[in-house]
């Protein structure tokens, strides 16, 4: 095991599949840390990666000490593994990146400087330019974030998303939280602990494919929505109320027609309102299901992730730069 130390920053990076990445990620990452004259550690989280993400980070780690790699026994979800983490990472202030480099990684310094010199909780990375974003990405996300706000309240910062840095306050009272399924671009705005914002333009993904379709966007979305509001369950009084409205204008205008004389169609009349009040009561079912569900979850307590492998946990052994191309090219 190697000796611990405490180091001032911890950069937390959630992975998966990302083996085409790792060698431009480090190429740029590491001068920055190297850079703050600050003592510093790189965990990196390999979500159960199928491809070679694992063994190159541990041919990394060879000739740069200060990276930590942990293997989580399963996939588990881009969230699952920013918390296994930020639950593991010991810096005294703690930031999260994706490996795409679709955030730089230049302004974590300019996070931790800012943080140190305002004595801030959390920086947010706030995204002032998507043009590298397609036009439906873009129009979700606003839209996201409005919905966001709108929920959980102003602070939460408009187009921020787990590129940030949190205090080690920060990082002890979200892993307090009882969350089952945590959000952090909306539980870390909650805290209302002091924050700021350092913006930066939006990169295209250096390599590899993106790890978040649509399908994952909607579940984040709902997801969000769940966490933080009760509003969903409020569509029932909507739907109850507008149900009977429609079934008193029916009625009103049954007794209408009877008293002019005219033949009333029943069967369309009660095909419809059948129809309308059965589809009602299953999309409040639906809802309800979904929050009994989660409830459900959360009493059971299961662990959202398992550790396979800590490298903290094990010797470190040192090799040469040319040994750890050698074992790259080989992995690959």
């Amino acid at each position: 095991m190697e000796p611990t130390y405490s180091p001032v920053l911890s950069v937390v990076i959630p992975m998966y599949n990302e083996e085409d990445v790792i060698e431009l990620l480090v190429a740029r990452l590491r001068p920055v840390l190297d850079g703050t004259g600050q003592p510093y550690e790189v965990v990196a989280v390999d979500d159960g990666s199928r491809d070679a993400t694992a063994q190159i980070l541990l041919g990394v780690r060879r000739t740069w000490s200060q990276l930590r790699v942990i293997k989580l026994r399963s996939n588990r979800g881009h969230q699952a593994a920013l918390t296994a983490g930020m639950h593991r990472a010991r810096g005294a202030y703690v930031a999260s990146i994706d490996a795409d480099l679709q955030d730089p990684p230049e302004k974590i310094a300019e996070m931790l400087d800012l943080a140190q010199r305002e004595n801030l909780d959390i920086v947010y990375g706030v995204r002032n330019d998507r043009t590298t974003d397609s036009f439906f990405k873009r129009w979700t996300a606003g839209l996201y974030y409005k919905l966001m706000r709108r929920i959980v309240g102003q602070n939460v910062p408009s187009q921020a998303g787990d590129f940030r840095l949190l205090s080690r306050a920060t990082v002890d009272a979200l892993q307090q939280l009882p969350e089952d399924k945590p959000v952090y671009r909306l539980l870390v705005p909650w805290t209302g602990f002091p924050s700021g914002e350092v913006h930066y333009a939006r990169e295209e993904r250096a390599a590899g494919s993106s790890k978040y379709p649509l399908s994952k966007m909607v579940k984040l979305a709902f997801d969000s929505i769940a966490s933080f509001s009760a509003a969903p369950l409020r569509l029932a009084t909507w739907f109850g109320g507008i149900g009977v409205v429609v079934c008193v204008l029916m009625l009103l205008l049954t007794m209408g027609m009877y008293v002019a004389g005219e033949t009333v169609p029943g069967w369309a009349s009660m095909f419809v309102a059948m129809f309308f009040l059965g589809a009602v009561q299953l999309v409040c079912l639906g809802l309800l299901g979904e929050y009994v569900g989660r409830i459900y979850a959360a009493v059971k307590n299961r662990p959202m992730y398992y550790i396979g492998h800590d490298s903290l946990d094990e010797p470190r052994v040192i090799a040469s730069d040319d040994a750890v191309e050698l074992d790259v090219a080989a992995v690959r």
